[in-house]
């Protein structure tokens, strides 16, 4: 089967190959030189983006001189192409938009207009995402306090976009072992990773922070369910911080017996 040739969408006097996979524009006299779908705006029937002339992309730091431009969107630049990879007759996508082809319409009918929450499985327990509440709310669990997002800010990771909290199965909640003192790995608790509550519910985060409901969909996708990851403790601080504690518990006691074995010696008076 003959590999397809992309369509080319020119900007500004340059070409560009229109990829709907990776959902770029790739510069076809120069394939190193991307401009990718993170880089640009959506404005719901197309999208737009900062351009600049000199090194054809978004401006750089020095480069101040840009213009705006807008391009339609993937469903009209390469029809072929969205319905191959969202698998899709070309005829019954001519009709449907970028958010309508690549965001899932009944899991944003539920949670926009059924006000169904998504969920997140914590080792087997089902937890309700709110934000809201600014909290990981355990289903049928009055009696928790649940996750709180404020609670669990130092353990988030920016670049993986990701929270590693300690978490107790007992009482589905967030708890902290004793750091300063603690000798083992903990046997109450577990490590789990989940990602931010931006991630796990997009529509309820651009309602509390003012964004429009569908911002960031057709980016990132929607969904509705999600699993945290159980981490084991040899993989996180935790083994390097007993170590620690250890070696400085081995020094107290060193030092403790040094004491003991040398007793400072009493003036029993003056010599003559």
């Amino acid at each position: 089967m003959m590999e397809r040739e992309l369509p080319v969408i020119t900007i500004e006097g340059t070409d560009f190959i229109v990829d709907v996979n990776k959902l770029e524009l790739i510069e076809k006299a120069n394939h190193k030189n991307v401009i990718p779908f993170e880089d640009m705006r959506d404005v719901g029937d197309g999208y737009t983006f900062e351009y600049n002339l000199k090194n054809k992309n978004l401006p750089g730091m020095f480069h101040n001189e840009s213009t705006m431009v807008r391009i339609p969107e993937f469903i009209i630049l390469d029809p072929i192409g969205m319905a191959n990879k969202y698998n899709y007759p070309v005829n019954e996508i001519m009709d449907k938009s970028d958010f309508g082809l690549m965001v899932d319409q009944q899991a944003f009918d539920l949670r926009v207009n059924k006000g169904m929450l998504p969920t997140v499985d914590i080792a087997g327990h089902t937890f309700y995402v709110d934000i809201r509440m600014d909290k990981l709310r355990p289903k049928d669990d009055f009696l928790s306090n649940g996750i709180v997002f404020s609670d669990i800010e130092t353990y988030y990771d920016l670049e993986k976009r990701t929270y590693t909290i300690p978490y107790n199965p007992k009482t589905h909640e967030f708890q902290e072992p004793d750091y300063l003192n603690i000798k083992e790995l903990p046997k109450d608790l577990i490590a789990v990773r989940f990602p931010s509550e931006r991630l796990l519910d997009r529509i309820g985060w651009n309602r509390k922070y003012g964004f429009e409901i569908r911002h960031g969909l057709v980016r990132h996708g929607l969904k509705l369910q999600f699993a945290a990851k159980n981490i084991p403790w040899k993989n996180t601080f935790l083994v390097d911080l007993i170590k620690s504690n250890l070696k400085a518990e081995k020094k107290q006691e060193k030092a403790t017996e040094k004491k003991t074995s040398n007793p400072a010696k009493t003036n029993k008076g003056r010599r003559i």
